[in-house]
């Protein structure tokens, strides 16, 4: 059986809630070519055009475990993180969270507040940070992505509650014929 050929890098775009991809565990990224390097470029364009901060290959329909981050939402600043691993959490703080998949909902949500991430770049060449406070909010909600984890998973009852029209219109809306065609 033929492996399908990955998408072309252009033209990929963010994808909303409820989007299967947003729920699968991401498979590890395997091959460093042009094609990756095309991808992450991509996804630094449109973490930046929708004014986020973070955005996982999952966001943009790919169940690849990457992510691209910049805290200060800086194209030049953005780091890509491929297959990362998480650990040395320590210390615990809450903080409001949005996500561009689910826009217009802004939650509370607990998390460490320091982590160290291992990752590879663009080329495959390893790389540790250790980050705290923002950025390491920033790193654990990406890479909750990358295991199918969404802000909805981690909402408390009452912050359901009090979104619940803002996702119910987000289900509505991929519903539509013209939602379905983009998937």
């Amino acid at each position: 059986m033929k492996r399908a050929d990955p998408p072309s890098p252009e033209s990929l775009q963010l994808v909303l809630y409820p989007h299967p991809a947003l729920k699968k565990t991401a498979k590890p990224v395997e091959r460093f070519d042009d094609w990756l390097r095309t991808v992450v470029e991509r996804m630094k364009d449109l973490m930046v055009e929708h004014k986020g901060v973070g955005l996982a290959g999952p966001q943009v329909g790919l169940s690849l475990r990457l992510f691209v981050a910049s805290p200060e939402g800086k194209r030049e600043e953005a780091v890509a993180y491929i297959n990362p691993v998480l650990s040395d959490e320590h210390g615990s703080e809450e903080g409001e969270e949005g996500c561009l998949s689910l826009p217009d909902i802004r939650v509370k949500v607990e998390r460490f507040q320091a982590v160290r991430v291992e990752a590879m770049d663009v080329t495959g060449q390893a790389f540790v940070v250790d980050a705290e406070d923002f950025p390491a909010r920033v790193i654990q909600h990406e890479n909750d992505h990358l295991d199918g984890i969404l802000l909805l998973d981690r909402m408390s009852p009452m912050a359901k509650l009090a979104n619940r029209k803002k996702i119910k219109e987000l289900e509505e809306r991929s519903q539509k014929p013209e939602a379905r065609s983009q998937k």
